[in-house]
């Protein structure tokens, strides 16, 4: 069964879903939440098409680095951005998937009522050992982190 190969993080943000949207898919906005603090994006590009090309690069303490590439597979404005590190944009074919194994990432956004959004990231893989390996580098904290950094980079930018 494919869902259990996924993670998932699920929260009730404290900030309007165009705020949200806006601060999931505007790359200077990405800078600002999408890695865990003390790390950051020094480097963000985002094509909002199906094709297009998600690029990043995280800094962080001890001269880590971290650059990727990965496809835009699916925008649904304001409520879903899909995007995997399996493909290169134009759905070439990835050889080097970042994080040392292919994923897809699933972002969703709803109303929760009074100006509040229902945020669920998903990290789908395709067997359960990067699952594993995935979770074991942290998953559960990182994304649950960055989902506040977003809450908070939502509301600073309506």
């Amino acid at each position: 069964m494919a869902e259990a190969h996924d993670l998932v993080i699920e929260r009730t943000l404290n900030a309007p879903r165009a705020a949200v949207w806006k601060a999931l898919t505007t790359p200077e906005l990405i800078k600002q939440w999408f890695a865990p603090r003390p790390y950051g994006l020094e480097e963000c590009a985002l094509d909002l098409f199906a094709g297009g090309a998600f690029r990043s690069k995280m800094v962080g303490p001890d001269d880590f680095e971290m650059a990727g590439e990965s496809c835009v597979l699916e925008v649904v404005k304001g409520e879903k951005l899909a995007w995997t590190t399996a493909l290169l944009p134009g759905y070439r074919p990835q050889t080097e998937a970042g994080g040392g194994f292919p994923f897809t990432a699933v972002f969703e956004l709803s109303d929760a009522g009074e100006e509040k959004t229902l945020y669920r990231a998903t990290a789908i893989h395709g067997n359960a050992a990067d699952r594993e390996t995935h979770a074991n580098m942290g998953f559960e904290q990182g994304w649950g982190t960055v989902a506040g950094q977003l809450e908070e980079v939502a509301n600073a930018n309506p």
